[in-house]
């Protein structure tokens, strides 16, 4: 969805209902994503007047022609316009996101736009590589050949090119697709890599959390309904809509600790890993394997007394090496509890 099209005072509802619930620090990061049309000063302010205090813009690119290609109703002037406003009103935590590798566009086109962008950004950004969802207007264009999409070779430039770029703009790649500088980090998103505790309300909304409050101390997987209409029947008839509840097992928390941990240059801690592990040691799991041994001889992977973590090499291959990472993760975690570990 698009929060900034909900009325000011409907988030302000929402953060007073949070701050009565629970414990909401005075410090705490309130994020809210918004897009160039909805995102005029006067209405920044109205949601800044009530709490907001991060603002995630999604520009997306800044060239017209890209823009209806993707199906956005804003142009690229007025992605420029709402950045400038955002950051007088959240100097220093207004993060932008862009996609790369749309149709047509070259490697020159988009380090020029990505230069063009750096001249006005604030202190994040976020880089998404365009993936085709069936059913879209622009995945039946592509389909039909009459747009293309640049080939993986060019994927791969456009992004290394990104990440060089930004790292000489003082940007620290903290993620993925995420970079920061002067500290400027999601800590909302940064929950999620770090495998903590997090609560999904809305429709469609995933969460991860121990439901103490039944009595309960293991972490459950939780979906809510996905099709506003019905989230909305099923919150007025029981209280929540939650459509799927799963208890994860030692083996799912790992899984979700391995994938999401490696996409953060920082990697996972020893200490992050034993927590979630119940004995099973990183050099257990993974480091005695001759697989992943291949990966830190290649440079790909570093497994040293911190911890494991992607180098810069690895960290933009890092979807081919989880395969065989999760492969030996199970295999690990078998032996183990056949051992009774």
């Amino acid at each position: 969805g698009t929060p900034s099209l909900a009325r000011p005072s409907t988030v302000g509802s929402l953060l007073e209902t949070v701050a009565k619930t629970t414990f909401l620090a005075s410090d705490a990061e309130i994020s809210l994503e918004a897009n160039p049309r909805s995102a005029a000063a006067s209405r920044l302010a109205q949601f800044k007047a009530v709490g907001v205090n991060r603002l995630s813009l999604g520009v997306q690119a800044l060239r017209d022609a890209d823009l209806l290609i993707l199906g956005r109703d804003h142009t690229a002037q007025e992605a420029l316009w709402s950045l400038g406003e955002a950051r007088a009103l959240f100097p220093g935590w207004t993060s932008v996101d862009v996609l790369f590798g749309r149709p047509g566009q070259s490697l020159g086109l988009w380090e020029a736009e990505l230069q063009e962008l750096l001249l006005l950004c604030d202190h994040h950004i976020s880089l998404y590589q365009l993936t085709l969802e069936r059913g879209t207007a622009l995945f039946r264009q592509v389909s039909q050949k009459t747009l293309s999409m640049p080939g993986p070779e060019e994927m791969a430039a456009m992004y290394t090119a990104a990440r060089t770029i930004l790292q000489g703009e003082g940007f620290h790649q903290y993620e993925v697709s995420n970079f920061a500088r002067k500290g400027a980090v999601s800590v909302h998103n940064m929950g999620y890599w770090q495998g903590k505790q997090y609560i999904g309300v809305g429709p469609g909304a995933h969460g991860r959390f121990v439901p103490w409050g039944e009595g309960s101390g293991q972490r459950e997987a939780r979906i809510q309904t996905l099709e506003p209409e019905n989230w909305m029947r099923e919150v007025r008839k029981f209280g929540h809509a939650t459509r799927k509840r799963v208890q994860q097992s030692p083996l799912d928390m790992l899984e979700e600790k391995l994938v999401l941990g490696l996409r953060m240059s920082e990697g996972i801690t020893h200490g992050e890993w034993l927590r979630s592990s119940a004995g099973l040691s990183l050099w257990a799991a993974l480091g005695e394997s001759q697989p992943v041994q291949d990966y830190l001889e290649q440079g790909l992977l570093v497994l040293d007394q911190r911890g494991l973590r992607c180098t810069w090499d690895g960290l933009a291959l890092l979807d081919s090496l989880l395969p065989t990472l999760l492969h030996q993760l199970h295999l690990s975690h078998k032996a183990s509890t056949a051992q009774g570990l």
